[in-house]
């Protein structure tokens, strides 16, 4: 790959990477395509950007569990929808005075809820430990 394309690629990354933390902050800005972008863009730029990525302490997991089809967790489905309906529903009321902003405001909102709610819910394996055996005499046992 000529340098030039793989600096604009990782350049490229480094931006979509900074949006999705923005997104993390404003609901109105999705995280997840910007991240998603940004794997795609170090991918083909930058393995080790790339393994960053995936192995960052705050969206490594995230996005790795986005792209191999987990899903998301329930809390942060849940706090993604209620801080996407504050967020509209805040700048609804209070910014905007016609109604057609406002309606697309709604509509915005009502589609990206679908999304979410279509996206799978994630729910970590919880691993089994195992009964320790008891000293204790097993009641069906006769004595011997």
């Amino acid at each position: 790959m000529k340098s030039v394309v793989r600096y604009l690629f990782i350049a490229g990354g480094l931006v979509a990477v900074a949006l999705g933390v923005v997104g993390i902050f404003l609901p109105i800005l999705p995280t997840t395509p910007f991240l998603l972008l940004a794997a795609f863009l170090f991918a083909r730029s930058s393995e080790h950007f790339y393994r960053w990525l995936h192995t960052n302490r705050w969206f490594g997991a995230y996005l790795t569990n986005y792209r191999e089809g987990r899903g998301l967790p329930a809390r942060e489905k849940t706090m993604t929808i209620v801080a996407l309906w504050l967020a509209i529903g805040l700048s609804a009321a209070l910014a905007l005075s016609s109604w057609w902003p406002r309606a697309a405001l709604l509509a915005i909102a009502v589609a990206v809820t679908i999304h979410l709610l279509r996206i799978p819910t994630f729910r970590p394996q919880t691993q089994v430990t195992p009964v320790r055996e008891s000293h204790a005499p097993d009641p069906s046992r006769p004595n011997v």
